[in-house]
C-alpha cells in the first residue's frame, strides 16, 4: 500500500509546477493500493479555505476543487480512519524534537505506519526527512528534481 499526504495530491486538483509530474507518477502506480486518511480530507479542506481567505480562489472555484478532490479520493483511494493508536504514536513522535516534525505530519506517518504502508509519499521535505529519522519509508516517488528522495 502507498500512502499519500495532502501535499502530494494537491497538484492533481490545483495547478502547480509539479502537476504534470504528479499525474504521470499516478499513471505508473495504477496496480498499487493507494491510500489516504480522513486527516488528508481535513487538510485539503483547510488549504481550500485558506485559498479563499487569501483571494487565491473564489467560492465557486473552491467548491469545484473540493468536489473534484472528494471524487478523486472516492474513485481511486482507500480512505483510512485514524484511531487512538495513531494519535498516541503521533504524540510520541512529536517528542523526538530532533525531527522537527509537525502535528499533522506526525499523524500522517502514524496512520500510514499502523496500516502497513510500504511507501509514504509527500512533497514536504521536512516530513520526508522526519519520517526517515523515524524509520518510515517516506519518499517523493523518485521522480521530482529538486526534492530529497
Amino acid at each position: 500500500m502507498r500512502y499519500f499526504d495532502t501535499s502530494f495530491l494537491v497538484p492533481l486538483i490545483l495547478p502547480e509546477s509539479t502537476s504534470e509530474q504528479i499525474a504521470s507518477f499516478f499513471e505508473s502506480v495504477k496496480e498499487d493500493v493507494l491510500a489516504v486518511s480522513h486527516w488528508t480530507r481535513v487538510e485539503f479542506a483547510s488549504l481550500i479555505a485558506r485559498e479563499v481567505r487569501m483571494g487565491g480562489l473564489d467560492t465557486a472555484a473552491a467548491r469545484q476543487a473540493s468536489s473534484r478532490f472528494e471524487s478523486m479520493l472516492g474513485e481511486s483511494f482507500v480512505i483510512l480512519l485514524p484511531n487512538r493508536d495513531d494519535f498516541n504514536i503521533a504524540k510520541d513522535w512529536l517528542g523526538h524534537f530532533e525531527t522537527g516534525l509537525r502535528s499533522g505530519d506526525a499523524l500522517h506517518l502514524a496512520i500510514a505506519g499502523n496500516n502497513g504502508a510500504n511507501a509514504i509519499h509527500s512533497l514536504d521535505k521536512r516530513m520526508i526527512a522526519a519520517g526517515r529519522m523515524l524509520g518510515m519509508p517516506t519518499s517523493v516517488g523518485g521522480f521530482l528534481s529538486g526534492y530529497d528522495n
